[in-house]
């Protein structure tokens, strides 16, 4: 019964969180409709990561596990990014340091072991999408060492590592959900009786991977926007003084 319910709030939290996530996407940074698509974003993703990593472990499925502590980490620190003020930090930020440190170096070491057994997947994840996930894991340790050495981060790259921390625990979402096996929305939709009344273009693979890459490009466009035009560089010093800033 707790599994089967754990599973359903770990569905709608997810599907909330996708649609949240790519509303907030597209409204006007700063904006009402922003600021509440983010925050409904924000609590959708940490729910559905934790539901994840506790499916993940009652069915010993170690990858997942690891994309759900990813995720929430990814979504958390960029919350804890948007809340703070510029050059904020605390010791509790060299703690959350050892998770993409530690997932990385294991998720790199599993490709590792995967090129040398001479298979080019594990669980139906390519080798390639391994090693690029525990490159972004090492990245983002990377990161947060950076930030703490220099004593925090200010103005247009603390909106940035807000965007991108938001935008690939997006894609993480996205692709788990859309690339999943037995296409999930199929199936989801089937469960409920709307599968077979819909056009079969709807579940394409195509579409799930244009659907799936879409916050990768997302990033980039915010990331260029970001720190490389004077979009935000005006109202930095404003939106650091709030403590509500969902950039």
């Amino acid at each position: 019964m707790l599994y089967s319910a754990i599973l359903i709030g770990h569905i709608c939290a997810g599907i909330l969180g996708l649609l949240f996530g790519t509303a907030a996407m597209f409204f006007r940074k700063g904006s009402p409709r922003h600021v509440l698509a983010g925050r409904v974003f924000v609590a959708s993703m940490l729910t559905m990561a934790v539901g994840a990593v506790y499916l993940a472990v009652v069915k010993h499925q170690a990858g997942n596990i690891g994309g759900g502590i990813i995720t929430f980490y990814l979504i958390g620190t960029a919350w804890l990014t948007a809340r703070r003020r510029d050059g904020e930090t605390s010791r509790f930020d060299w703690v959350l340091l050892l998770i993409p440190l530690v997932l990385g170096i294991f998720t790199w070491m599993n490709g590792i072991k995967i090129v040398r057994s001479g298979a080019s997947s594990q669980d139906g994840v390519p080798v390639g999408m391994t090693f690029f996930m525990g490159s972004v894991m090492l990245l983002a340790a990377a990161g947060d060492l950076r930030m703490l050495v220099g004593g925090g981060v200010l103005g247009t790259k603390r909106i940035a590592r807000h965007l991108w921390r938001m935008c690939f625990g997006l894609f993480i979402a996205a692709g788990s959900f859309l690339l999943g096996p037995s296409n999930r929305p199929l199936r989801l939709l089937s469960g409920v009786g709307l599968g077979q009344h819909l056009p079969q273009a709807l579940f394409s693979t195509t579409l799930y991977l244009i659907l799936t890459i879409l916050p990768l490009i997302m990033l980039i466009f915010w990331l260029v926007r970001v720190r490389f035009t004077n979009a935000y560089k005006g109202s930095v010093q404003l939106a650091s003084a709030s403590p509500d800033l969902t950039r």
